[in-house]
C-alpha cells in the first residue's frame, strides 16, 4: 500500500481545523483518520487534533495482527468512545473549548478488508475500475432531507443548511458511529476527504483526478488545487491510500 495526505486552510479561513494521520500498524495494515473540527477560532483545532490524536494512540496500543473483524469492530468503536469523551471532557472543563466537536472518518485497511468508521460529514470514497462510491453516509441535515425526499442530491449540494452536521465528536456524552466492511482489489485506491473537498466537487469529477491524473503521488495537490481555484471557503483535507 502506499498513502498520501494534505492539508490546507484553504482561501478564507485563517486558521487549519482540519488533522490526519496515516500510521502504518504493521505490515499488511494501515490506519488512516481524518477529523474536521468545529466550535470557534481555537477550539475546533482543539477537538480535531485531540480526537484524532486519541483515536489513533488507542488503536496502536490495542492493536495485534490477529484480530478478527469482531475484535477490529470493538476496538474502533471503543477508540471513538473514548475520543469523543476525550474532547467532550475537554470542552466541560475549559470555558474557552465550550461547545467545540469535530468529524472523524477513518479507514483501516488490513490486506484486502477494509472496515470505514464515521461520525459527521467528512467521507471516505472507494475509487475502482468500475468508477467512485461512497463508502460513508453523511450525519447532515441534508441527508436527512434526502432520505425523506424533500430535497434532491443535486439541490443538496448547495442547500443553505449543507454544513449542519447530526452527530459529531464531542459536543455530546455519547458519540454515535456507523460501521462499514468493503473488500478491494490491488489497484483500488481509498480516498478520505472534509466537507471543504466534497463541497468543492462532485464524485464524478474526483474520479477522474484520481483515475487520470499523472500521478497518485500528486493528486490530493490537484485536488486542493482545484478547490482553491473554485474559492475553498473552508479548510481542504485529503489522504488517498492505493492498495
Amino acid at each position: 500500500m502506499q498513502s498520501w495526505g494534505l492539508t490546507d486552510p484553504g482561501c478564507v479561513r485563517q486558521q487549519n481545523q482540519d488533522t490526519y494521520h496515516i500510521e502504518q500498524l504493521d505490515r499488511n495494515t494501515l490506519l488512516c483518520v481524518l477529523c474536521d473540527g468545529m466550535g470557534g477560532a481555537k477550539s475546533g483545532n482543539i477537538a480535531s487534533t485531540l480526537a484524532a490524536d486519541v483515536f489513533v494512540q488507542e488503536i496502536k496500543r490495542v492493536w495485534t495482527g490477529t484480530m478478527d473483524q469482531e475484535r477490529i469492530d470493538q476496538m474502533l468503536r471503543s477508540a471513538v468512545k473514548l475520543a469523543n469523551f476525550t474532547v467532550y471532557d475537554q470542552s466541560a472543563q475549559i470555558e474557552e473549548f465550550t461547545g467545540m466537536g469535530t468529524t472523524l472518518a477513518a479507514a483501516l485497511i488490513k490486506g484486502k478488508d477494509v472496515t470505514v468508521v464515521n461520525v459527521g460529514d467528512s467521507r471516505v470514497y472507494k475509487v475502482d475500475k468500475d468508477g467512485i462510491y461512497q463508502l460513508t453516509k453523511d450525519h447532515s441535515l441534508v441527508q436527512m432531507m434526502v432520505e425523506r425526499g424533500e430535497l434532491t442530491p443535486e439541490l443538496a449540494r448547495t442547500y443553505p443548511g449543507k454544513n449542519f452536521i447530526t452527530r459529531a465528536i464531542g459536543t455530546e456524552t455519547v458519540a454515535e458511529c456507523d460501521l462499514f466492511h468493503y473488500k478491494v482489489e490491488r489497484g483500488d485506491c481509498l480516498l478520505l476527504c472534509s466537507d471543504g473537498l466534497s463541497n468543492m466537487m462532485d464524485d464524478q469529477e474526483i474520479l477522474f483526478e484520481v483515475v487520470h491524473g499523472v500521478s497518485k503521488q500528486q493528486c490530493c495537490q490537484r485536488l486542493l488545487n482545484i478547490a482553491k481555484n473554485r474559492g475553498a471557503p473552508d479548510n481542504v483535507t485529503s489522504v488517498l491510500i492505493q492498495i
